[in-house]
């Protein structure tokens, strides 16, 4: 069912031009979906469709440039719809977080949507799927294969992907791996942690997808895609703490079934919990390329998995991540919010209020605080802080700023370095005193239409392992306090000075 009628139209004008593609792309609020959406939508020689439950969850760059519609694998009527006039579409949904048997779900949307595909005359379908061998495979890689034999026998050419570990900022299996290696210093590690694994970066997951979009195969094929190194999901945690400068210890448990073992994720992860779980009882499976002609067929290299967890994690200080697995549908979970929100390694802790002033003076308390003015609110609080940091060899607050109103790129304020500021819009502090991880305190104004500003107060908290964690948790309260002192503070100290200039 498309959203509205001059997307019709627009659909017949797009058809008549034949030097353009139509592009279906299914679980395009997914991890992988999302970022293909985003790589896609820039080739103007496509003319990208989304199919989703809820075409909201969907978030293209361009949204001029993309087309919703409204439909559900699990409703076959509102399918050909959404194929009609498609040359290729893409499979990527899944169903791990489902509440009903996963393997149901993931079946019958198989044959729903490949039906559809039959019908409406479709080209090409491109599935990614698990990669697996042998016949004792767990029921999620068995499911993920017969989900692949279903549309290859629906007699349109599909081309199936089927990776193993996915790595990149926000992919489950990264989050899996993070949640595991940051909050356990003495690790268990069972036998079937040594079974071997050709994890493969996210980057190149997706140059596969583009480019089985681009080849000209004329009949359906299996490829097996991974990295170049063949490795234990402990050698992960290994590569993953090294890179994280964390010191674990490693305890042999041969006996701890992938079973049990799920259950133990479930309270040391809880929110993956449901999904994890699936993923766990996989790991017993080796999950190797054994079929090279990916690398014959595609000009694809995929990089090592020293690298593509290196760049996993640039990639998050660059920004939080591009899409995250937890904004699928499939997860069916959101992460908890105690204590803030957790944004991969980070937790984020944000807080706006509403000011009548425009944003020039709604900012003007932000840009002069720290040094000689503090904090706004608690100031013995801060100077206590700065005397503990002093005590274990930090900067302390005796640095104060170097101009009372006055901001710089670079600029010292208190045991804070100014990242970023932006006059009137942002200002952005990095942590210099010693805390077990990294720290920032973002200050943000967004003007209103009504002439009013939102003022936003933001920390954020890169925890360094356990003991971070501790230390966040720890002191959350007070914090919370704090900052929900400093934030009504500064909208009063606007309000003030405006009225004391007229």
């Amino acid at each position: 069912m498309v959203r509205s009628h001059h997307l019709t139209a627009k659909r017949m004008s797009i058809q008549s031009d034949q030097s353009v593609k139509q592009v279906l792309i299914t679980g395009a609020s997914g991890y992988v979906g999302g970022r293909l959406l985003h790589r896609l939508e820039s080739r103007s020689d496509l003319h990208i469709r989304c199919l989703a439950r809820r075409p909201e969850s969907v978030h293209p760059n361009d949204p001029s440039r993309v087309e919703v519609v409204r439909g559900d694998l699990l409703e076959p009527e509102s399918l050909d719809a959404a194929l009609s006039g498609v040359d290729t579409a893409y499979f990527l949904v899944h169903a791990l977080g489902s509440n009903r048997s996963f393997e149901k779900v993931e079946r019958q949307s198989a044959v729903n949507f490949a039906a559809a595909a039959k019908r409406q005359g479709l080209k090409r379908v491109i599935y990614l799927g698990g990669l697996g061998h042998g016949d004792d495979l767990s029921s999620h890689l068995s499911t993920r294969h017969e989900v692949g034999q279903i549309l290859t026998t629906n007699g349109v050419p599909t081309i199936e992907l089927r990776a193993s570990i996915i790595l990149g900022s926000g992919s489950l299996s990264f989050e899996l791996l993070r949640a595991l290696t940051e909050k356990l210093p003495i690790m268990i590690t069972p036998k079937w942690l040594k079974s071997l694994a050709q994890p493969i970066a996210i980057e190149d997951v997706l140059e596969y997808l583009i480019a089985a979009l681009d080849r000209p195969f004329d009949r359906s094929r299996v490829f097996e895609i991974g990295g170049p190194d063949q490795v234990s999901y402990k050698g992960l945690i290994v590569e993953y703490a090294a890179q994280r400068s964390l010191r674990r210890w490693y305890v042999a448990a041969p006996v701890l079934s992938p079973y049990l073992s799920s259950l133990w994720l479930g309270l040391v992860t809880p929110v993956y919990a449901r999904v994890g779980r699936k993923l766990i009882e996989s790991l017993r499976n080796d999950t190797i390329v054994l079929d090279p002609s990916a690398l014959q067929e595609f000009p694809i290299r995929p990089m090592d998995c020293k690298r593509a967890i290196a760049r996993a994690l640039l990639n998050e200080d660059r920004e939080f991540a591009e899409t995250r697995w937890s904004d699928s549908e499939s997860s069916a979970r959101s992460p908890q919010r105690w204590g803030g929100r957790r944004f991969g390694s980070r937790i984020v802790d944000s807080r706006s209020a509403h000011v009548n002033l425009p944003p020039a003076q709604a900012f003007a308390p932000i840009a002069r605080i720290g040094g000689r003015r503090g904090w706004y609110y608690a100031n013995a609080l801060w100077r206590l802080r700065g005397i503990a940091d002093l005590l274990v060899g930090g900067v302390g607050m005796r640095r104060g700023r170097r101009h009372p109103e006055l901001i710089r790129n670079g600029d010292a304020i208190d045991f804070w370095r100014v990242e970023s500021f932006k006059p009137n819009r942002l200002l952005r502090l990095s942590a210099e005193m010693r805390v077990p991880g990294r720290a920032w305190r973002q200050f943000e104004v967004t003007p209103e239409d009504d002439g009013r500003s939102i003022i936003t107060q933001t920390a954020i908290f890169d925890p360094h392992g356990l003991w971070g964690l501790m230390y966040w948790y720890a002191l959350y309260p007070l914090h919370g306090i704090i900052f929900t002192g400093m934030l009504r503070e500064i909208v009063r100290a606007a309000e003030s000075a405006a009225k004391a200039h007229g």
